[in-house]
């Protein structure tokens, strides 16, 4: 049989689409114990959030960890569940964040001039780093949908090897079994980005002015990190110090009245300070009546926002003599959040678009 060298109808050569994949660290199944427990079970596991020796700390976690923190935790997920959607917010956010995505490129908004049809051309999906829909399926997906080139979206705005390099380690694991690998990019963290401060800024000021009360101090509340992994090198204190200056810069604000702490801590060995719950503590014992807490390394509201800051610390600062509290929602999928992401996209994607 005469094969056509020239035919151009091999699905292998022909232009493939660009896929966006958004990324965010993850959630249980299900407020239940053992759903909880699953996923902690994946979190602690790896060795970019725990670095011990698996010999130190296998023990501790499966003989701790995994049968004492489940069951305080579950009572947590429950109070922030949404039980409409039978999901924990975060997903239903970074869901959203992704269908709201594709619906502005659809519409043209990587193409101003509609040469190309954006439902032709890209695909956006999804992912969670531990659980489901987990990195391997979003991948497989967007290239089983004909996607020869993939931008990778960790929502982190400041780069831990926590967090954002444990992406990384799963996106090439997936790439490592795939014999035809599409081209992949990763967007870099955006700490100092100009439109994630503006944003920022600007939500913080839209919030304030919602506000009954006028805060004597708007706290602004990073997630933890253990001081030895900053001492091995983690830029991520330097990353979340830069977006603290710069965001007091552009409200014009100092450190006495914007302050800087760490929540989220988990053990007993050091983390970055001063610790979130601890400032709370003493802005009420210094007299202090009106405190605002934001959360800037938050893409999307969760269980450290929903329940760590708005329940746990707000109960701190009111039983300690404060009166009035208010945490600042992230920036979620709101019109300045998906603002955010269609601009880190559009830049991200230079050269292919």
């Amino acid at each position: 049989m005469a094969i056509n060298l020239f035919a151009n109808n091999n699905k292998q050569v022909l232009p493939g689409k660009i896929g966006i994949l958004l990324v965010n660290l993850g959630t249980p199944d299900s407020p239940k114990f053992w759903s909880v427990r699953r996923f902690l079970k994946e979190f602690l596991s790896d060795r970019r959030v725990v670095d011990l020796p698996r010999i130190f700390w296998w023990p501790i976690l499966y003989f701790f960890v995994l049968i004492l923190r489940p069951g305080r935790l579950s009572k947590q997920y429950a109070a922030v569940w949404n039980k409409e959607t039978g999901e924990g917010p975060l997903k239903a956010t970074t869901r959203s964040q992704a269908e709201k995505l594709a619906a502005w490129i659809s519409a043209g908004g990587l193409d101003p001039k509609g040469h190309q049809a954006g439902s032709d051309r890209f695909f956006i999906a999804w992912a969670m780093r531990y659980r489901k829909p987990d990195i391997a399926e979003g991948i497989v997906s967007l290239k089983d949908h004909g996607c020869t080139r993939i931008l990778v979206v960790p929502l982190y705005p400041q780069y831990s090897a926590a967090t954002t390099a444990s992406v990384y380690d799963k996106v090439f694991e997936t790439l490592r079994a795939m014999r035809w690998q599409p081209a992949v990019r990763i967007a870099p963290p955006y700490y100092n980005d100009r439109t994630y401060i503006d944003v920022l800024a600007t939500s913080l000021r839209a919030g304030l002015s919602r506000l009954d009360f006028v805060p004597d101090m708007i706290l602004t509340s990073f997630h933890g990190l253990p001081k030895a992994q900053v001492d091995k090198g983690d830029p991520y204190l330097d990353q979340c110090l830069e977006t603290w200056r710069l965001l007091c810069e552009d409200l014009g604000l100092g450190s006495d009245r914007m302050p800087i702490s760490f929540q989220s801590r988990f053990g007993s060995g050091d983390w970055l300070q001063p610790y979130t719950a601890a400032r709370v503590k003493s802005a009420a014992a210094q007299g202090l009546k009106g405190l605002v807490i934001i959360s800037p390394g938050f893409s999307a509201d969760c269980l450290e926002t929903l329940y760590e800051l708005d329940a746990e610390n707000r109960a701190i600062f009111l039983e300690n003599g404060g009166k009035n509290f208010a945490v600042i929602p992230c920036l979620n999928d709101s019109e300045l959040g998906m603002m955010l992401i269609y601009d880190l996209v559009s830049r991200e994607l230079k050269g292919w678009v």
